[in-house]
């Protein structure tokens, strides 16, 4: 009884370092900036507005839930791109500016 219940202790504790334990260093990935964010999201308002647009072809869509739902997406797509277009101008004006500053 005393060598099962041993051996139970160690299983249990041998699954639970399993499970917690995080080793010293971790790769976690590249770091995504908000402007690779609003990038991989331009991408997929656009990709939902072609798949809407071929299920309304296809009848899955009545008219009135086609351009309803058409409206959001590109609203969002726009909002999407002016954000994107600002980040860009303020990534230029530093660029720029770091130019300037710089002696040679």
């Amino acid at each position: 009884m005393t060598v099962a219940l041993m051996a139970c202790m160690f299983i249990a504790t041998a699954t639970l370092v399993y499970v917690f334990y995080l080793p010293g260093t971790l790769y976690l990935g590249p770091r995504k900036t908000r402007l690779s964010f609003l990038r991989e999201r331009r991408e997929t308002v656009y990709e939902n507005l072609r798949d809407l647009s071929f299920e309304f072809k296809a009848g899955k869509f009545p008219d009135a839930d086609y351009q309803a739902m058409k409206t959001s997406l590109e609203e969002e797509a726009a909002a999407v791109l002016s954000e994107i277009a600002h980040l860009e101008e303020v990534a230029r004006n530093s660029a720029a500016g770091n130019k300037k500053g710089a002696r040679v």
